[in-house]
């Protein structure tokens, strides 16, 4: 989708407060009407201005907004750069779409914070909140910042479930690790203004996490109403991208450069695993881009992930005498033509 300036389309600067937005809004929304206006774009302006308000009116969905937007220019193609919501803590969408607001709009909000309630895989057994926990550990700090529902006759209420994502080294996966994590979550100051709010918790990681598992920590969602009980807080997990491996699932891939004899010859060879060095067999007469499977040395699990190790043939260079003959040599003893199939 092309960025838009919401800001802009409102008339309003980035320091507006949430009743200037509001108030913004009502005046723009009666003047561009399709039952009141009289413009001949008065239609596609009245959907800018309700597709704008549905953003800039949410504080979780503002501060995103304002988090990705800040380098992007109007018309743009917009797209998130990776893991941009890295501890940005949140309660979900909540509320209704304005019924003018583009439905690609509302989808890409959608994906941002709709997805991550409901769609956890299983890591253990179930925990309780009705939602499917991994793992729950983290420091007991009491916090009691964010948002907190709307209560209504009610004596007491549970807390919101909250939800964050934390980036992790792909050895966190292999070895489990203790980290201290700081999230930030969107809340409105007494002036109306959006801010956010950081606050660090200690969490225990468990060796074999995968990307998009969830860790869940009891009471450290939003508080709870009276005496009602705290809501929980749901880590996604995610990975940092990693120069030398690559993840699908449990499996982890990576590039192994081999020289001609090696792969024509067959070799023993030392490759670097998240977990340590390991020695593999290079089979004899192995062609470039082949895969040689070691199973189990992924991601730890039940069952685990394996490793792929992916052949690269690098050539030496023919940069001296001595080196120049031996190419000219293997010339004379193979006489091969490796474009003899080529052209059908």
């Amino acid at each position: 989708m092309k960025y838009k300036d919401y800001y802009e389309t409102l008339g309003l600067e980035r320091s507006a407060t949430q009743d200037d937005i509001k108030r913004a809004y009502r005046k723009l929304a009666r003047k561009y009407h399709p039952d009141v206006s009289k413009l001949d774009d008065t239609e596609e302006r009245f959907k800018e201005v309700g597709e704008a308000y549905e953003v800039l009116k949410d504080p979780e969905k503002r501060a995103a907004y304002d988090r990705m937007g800040s380098e992007w220019q109007n018309g743009q193609e917009f797209q998130p750069p990776p893991n941009w919501d890295e501890g940005f803590e949140f309660r979900g969408r909540g509320g209704e779409a304005h019924p003018e607001a583009d439905p690609n709009l509302d989808d890409f909000f959608a994906q941002m914070f709709g997805q991550r309630q409901g769609a956890y895989q299983r890591y253990g057994g179930q925990q309780g909140g009705g939602h499917e926990g991994f793992y729950q550990g983290a420091d007991q700090g009491g916090y009691q910042g964010g948002f907190q529902g709307g209560f209504q006759g009610s004596a007491q209420m549970a807390g919101q479930d909250h939800h964050a994502k934390v980036v992790l080294d792909l050895e966190d996966a292999y070895r489990g690790a203790q980290r201290g994590i700081t999230l930030q979550m969107p809340v409105v100051d007494g002036e109306g203004h959006v801010k956010l709010e950081s606050r660090t918790l200690n969490v225990t990681v468990p060796k074999g996490m995968k990307a998009g598992q969830h860790l869940r920590l009891a009471g450290q969602g939003g508080p709870g109403f009276g005496d009602g009980p705290a809501g929980d807080l749901y880590l996604e997990i995610a990975y940092r991208d990693h120069p030398r491996f690559r993840l699908d699932g449990r499996d982890v891939s990576l590039d192994v450069p081999v020289a001609p004899w090696e792969a024509a010859l067959g070799a023993q060879v030392k490759v670097p695993t998240p977990d340590g060095v390991v020695e593999i067999t290079v089979p004899k007469g192995s062609a470039a881009g082949r895969r040689l499977r070691l199973k189990g040395k992924g991601i730890p699990g039940n069952p685990p992930g394996d490793l792929y190790v992916v052949l690269s043939i690098v050539l030496p260079p023919a940069d001296t005498e001595q080196a120049a003959a031996a190419y000219t040599a293997m010339r004379q003893a193979f006489h091969f033509d490796p474009r003899a199939h080529f052209y059908g």
